[in-house]
This record gives C-alpha cells, sequence and structure tokens, in this order.
C-alpha cells in the first residue's frame, strides 16, 4: 500500500498539485494518523478531491465518472457484494466488452481492483468517481438489493421452520433475524432514495413495494408473498399494533433514527383481498425547518403573505390535496409569528413537527379529542393564535368563525382546488355568507412541482398547441426543457419540487360578492383583478423559465382560466 501511496504524491507532484515539501510533510502525517495520503490532503486544504480526481484522469489516463448522470445496470451491483464496495469505496455501474465497469474513490489501489476481479470472475474496467457519491449510490441500490435478500432468507428459513414450532423469543440474535434486516434496509432505503410514503401491497403470488418520490410512485422491490406475514408483524411490533387483529384497519407510529436524522413514520394497515396493504408516511423533521424565503414564493406573493398574517384576526386558509406542502407552510407561518408576547396554540391530527415555544395539541377522536373538541378547550386558554390542522366539518368551521369574529387569528388547511373555491366550500358547510365575508381575510392555494433534473435537462423547441397553451404568439420562437433521464433522478427526468402558489386577499369587492352569493368564476376575477397569479399563471411562468415541463403544467391546471 505504502508503494501506491506514494505513486499518487508523485502524480500529484508531477501534475504540479502540490510540492515535494508537502508530499513528505503528508507522508508523515501519514505515519501518525494511519489515513490514507488523498483524505490527508484533502482536510488539510491542500487541495480538493475534484483535483486529485482530474490529476489522476490526466497522469494515468483512468477516466472520471459522474456517477449522479449514468444509468446502473442492475446485474452489475448484483455480481460485486456490498462488503467489498464498503471496504474499498466502490460501486460497479455496467458492462463492456465481457469487462465489469467499477468506479472507485481509489483506483491505485490495485488490492482493491484484484479482490473484485477474483470474487467476480470478471476482469476489471477502473473509473474514478467522488467518495461520497460512491458512498451514496451504495445505500441506494444495495440496501433495495438486501431487501430482496432478506426476504430470500426469511422464505427459505420459513419452509425449512414449517415442521418446528418458532417463536420470536427462541431466536438467539432477534437483529439478525431476516424479516428485521429486511424492515430495516426498507427504511434505510426509502429515505436514502428521498421517499414521502411506502406503500407495501400485497397480490395474489408476490407483495409489491413502492415508494413516492417527488409526488410520484415508483417500484422499488417485487418480493415473494411468503414474506408477507412476517413483514406486517414486524411493522406491527414497531408501531405498537395488535398482531391478532387481521380484520380491521390500524393505525400506530414508529420513531427510527438513521443516521443524524430523527425519523417520525405513520403506519396505516388496511386489510385487502391478499392480505393487510400497509401505507408509511415518512415524516422528516428537517423538512419544516423552511423560512418563508424559501417556499419558492414570488416577491409579489411573499408580500400578500406578509399582509395577511399580519391581520390581527381572521382566518387564514392554506389550500390544496393531500401532499401539496400545506403542513410546511402553515409551520413556516407559525414559525413567524411565534414570539413571547403571544399565545399560539394548535390542535392537529397528527402533530407532525414539535416548534419550541407553540403550545401543539394531537387529536384523539378515541378519547372524544377532535378538532371541534379541542378547538372549543383551546379558546378558554387565552390564545392569540390558533392553528387547526384541518377544516373537515361543520362544527370545526363554526367555531374557527367565531373565533375568528371573536378577535383571534386562526390558521387552517381546507381540501379545494383552488383559493376563490374555498369560500364556496366554507358556504357549503352550513356558514352563512356574511360570517364568510367577515372572517375570512386571506386564502393561499398550492401545489408542488417537479423540478427538472439538471444533470439530464436538454432543450427542444416548442411545437404551436404548446405555445397556445403557454399564452405564447404561435410565430415566435420559443425553447422549452425536459429531462431526458439518467441515474440522478431514477431515470424520471425529475429532481425536487417546487411550490406554486396563489394568494388571494380578501378586499371590499370580495365581500360584496360573498354576501351577494357569487360563485367561485366572479371571486377569481376579482381576485385576477386585484393582481392574484393564478396557479396556472405561475406554473406557466416555470415552464417558460425552464424550471419545470408542460406535463407537470398539465397535472395542475385542470380548470380552464
Amino acid at each position: 500500500m505504502a508503494n501506491e501511496k506514494k505513486r499518487l504524491g508523485n502524480i500529484l507532484v508531477n501534475a504540479g498539485k502540490i510540492t515535494s515539501y508537502q508530499l513528505q510533510d503528508a507522508l508523515k502525517s501519514q505515519k501518525i494518523l494511519g489515513k490514507k495520503l488523498g483524505e490527508i490532503l484533502v482536510d488539510s486544504k491542500i487541495i480538493t478531491e475534484d483535483e486529485i480526481i482530474e490529476s489522476i484522469e490526466q497522469q494515468t489516463g483512468i477516466k472520471k465518472v459522474d456517477l449522479n448522470t449514468i444509468s446502473f445496470d442492475k446485474k452489475a451491483i448484483s455480481i460485486i457484494p456490498q462488503n467489498l464496495c464498503n471496504k474499498y469505496i466502490l460501486i460497479p455501474f455496467g458492462f463492456e466488452n465481457n469487462k465489469i465497469k467499477v468506479a472507485l474513490a481509489d483506483p491505485l489501489n490495485i488490492f482493491a481492483i484484484d479482490d473484485v476481479a477474483i470474487s467476480t470472475g470478471f476482469e476489471i474496467e477502473s473509473y474514478i468517481s467522488k467518495k461520497d457519491d460512491i458512498r451514496k449510490f451504495i445505500e441506494v441500490y444495495y440496501s433495495s438489493q438486501q431487501v430482496s435478500m432478506a426476504a430470500k432468507q426469511l422464505a427459505k428459513e420459513s419452509s425449512q421452520s414449517k415442521n418446528t414450532k418458532n417463536n420470536v423469543e427462541d431466536i438467539d440474535d432477534v437483529k439478525n433475524a431476516p424479516v428485521v434486516k429486511m424492515v430495516d434496509y426498507l427504511f434505510k432505503n426509502s429515505i436514502e432514495m428521498k421517499a414521502s410514503d411506502i406503500h407495501i401491497e400485497p397480490f395474489e403470488h408476490e407483495i409489491r413495494i413502492r415508494y413516492r418520490i417527488d409526488g410520484q410512485l415508483q417500484t422499488a422491490n417485487v418480493l415473494g408473498i411468503d414474506s408477507l406475514g412476517p413483514l406486517v408483524t414486524r411493522i406491527k411490533i414497531l408501531a405498537g399494533l395488535n398482531i391478532a387483529e387481521k380484520r380491521i384497519p390500524q393505525d400506530g407510529r414508529i420513531m427510527i433514527k438513521i443516521g443524524n436524522q430523527d425519523i417520525d413514520l405513520r403506519v396505516s394497515i388496511l386489510p385487502v383481498v391478499n392480505g393487510e396493504k400497509i401505507v408509511i408516511r415518512i415524516l422528516n423533521t428537517a423538512n419544516y425547518k423552511v423560512g418563508k424565503e424559501k417556499l419558492g414564493m414570488s416577491e409579489e406573493n411573499l408580500a400578500k403573505l406578509e399582509r395577511i398574517i399580519s391581520n390581527p384576526h381572521g382566518i387564514v386558509l392554506v389550500t390544496g390535496p393531500t401532499g401539496s406542502g400545506k403542513s410546511t407552510t402553515l409551520y413556516t407561518v407559525l414559525s413567524e409569528l411565534n414570539s413571547n408576547n403571544v399565545n399560539i396554540v394548535t390542535v392537529e391530527d397528527p402533530v407532525e413537527y414539535t416548534l419550541m415555544g407553540i403550545n401543539q395539541v394531537n387529536v384523539n377522536t378515541k378519547a372524544g379529542l377532535t378538532f371541534a373538541s379541542g378547538l372549543r378547550s383551546i379558546l378558554r386558554q387565552d390564545p392569540d393564535i390558533v392553528m387547526i390542522g384541518e377544516i373537515r366539518d361543520n362544527e370545526t368551521a363554526e367555531i374557527a368563525t367565531k373565533a375568528a369574529i371573536t378577535g383571534h387569528l386562526v390558521l387552517s388547511t381546507l381540501h379545494t382546488n383552488d383559493a376563490p373555491s374555498s369560500i364556496v366550500r366554507l358556504v357549503d358547510m352550513g356558514i352563512k355568507p356574511y360570517l364568510v365575508s367577515t372572517s375570512v381575510v386571506g386564502i393561499m392555494a398550492q401545489r408542488l412541482v417537479r423540478k427538472i433534473c439538471d444533470k439530464c435537462k436538454k432543450s427542444y423547441e416548442a411545437n404551436e398547441y404548446e405555445k397556445e397553451i403557454l399564452g405564447i404568439d404561435k410565430d415566435k420562437p420559443l425553447t422549452l426543457y425536459k429531462g431526458k433521464g439518467c441515474g440522478y433522478c431514477n431515470n424520471t427526468g425529475y429532481v425536487g419540487r417546487i411550490g406554486v402558489y396563489e394568494v388571494m386577499e380578501i378586499t371590499r369587492k370580495h365581500r360584496e360578492a360573498i354576501n351577494s352569493g357569487e360563485n367561485s368564476d366572479v371571486l377569481r376575477d376579482i381576485s385576477v383583478q386585484n393582481g392574484m397569479t393564478t396557479l396556472g399563471m405561475e406554473c406557466r411562468n416555470l415552464v417558460v423559465k425552464g424550471v419545470t415541463t408542460m406535463n407537470e403544467l398539465a397535472t395542475i391546471t385542470l380548470i380552464k382560466e
């Protein structure tokens, strides 16, 4: 190994990246610390990892590869075991001319290359890549593979123990039980993939595991149906549910720590034809720690939101479908309003993120603590600001309206398509129009649209139909963008999401229209005249700017504008 380290030092000296003195100094440190030479040079800020990669590529001809921009061949992944990948920090990604392509953090390590060649029986074609990228993709691809391997091991053990009685207590090391490993890898993989939900779906002969990533479901694993019983039982035990009850739906919660992240998992179990279907909502507390500037709002919308929440009393509504980021927006607004001179109380189902200085109440329907009963109690707690997780029924809506009229600022969510239709929804719930017009001060509708992946973004000329939808003259040239699909975006063409908002401030004209019983179209027209940009307008701007695609625009503009 010493020869290999000197070789890296010589490469960097020959490339003019470090001096001979710096090399000798680093080699002395290496003897004391026992670290790799490259790590010592990077930690000492003498050279960057990119400069080392560039020097090795120039001096040795070993090509560099950006793992974020390529498609991985799953066969290559299955050939090299994970322990070798972790030991030498390497990952296979494809085949060429009967050689297996391997990205290494240290391609000068001949022992690593020999070890992999002996293990696989293939000749190795070495590439160099960043250490963090290699580790990231080991987690992504091997944890998915480990779920399948644990399922096979479980099926094997089940068939061997059919004639013998086995209890969990009889297992010497429960942590090494295949079902425990399978669930652990399942959670780890979903978090690495930045999923918001895990769906475990039983069918006649197989179990399909899907993750919701950036709002879209993607299949992660297909397992044998034999794994269903132990898998459901394990998740029920973790969530504190009744393992013997299989006929009725059950809900529970699991708290886990992965790395430095505290992850809250909300478990929902539903009996279906072929067994029990499990959906696990992943609540990552880090996602709620955003300032209002990071919500992705335009300056005009941000100014409107500030004016709305600066009202001393009234109802402020955030509307949109499930998974549109309403909770994040509400928590951000609450953080802005939180100060020593106000009493803020919330009633939520469930409390997704605890905020310091805010009194949060968890709905418990079994014990009779509903939104309505919780809200009644809250109003006896001398609050200045009240947040209700959701206005679901007439009773909650009535109490919220009375609270707003009696001098409280009330924040809540509502499930409607856009901001103007929220007024109609409240009236439909049985609230008198004059009460709606005097209590509601502002409504914000929002959606999340997927952003085009920067690594595989490509341009194309818009056709006449696309120009017509975007409101662009058909004779004018227009360049639009879409993602081709690569390893970084899991071949979807999208990475991450951005908020699209329409903020409706209630003016005197709005109040007159509400009192006259006007429909949502009239309210929308008044809002647009008042300077409101609709969800469709906002998304069209993002398409023209190259942030998102025409397909994403189609998902939010169901209403003709």
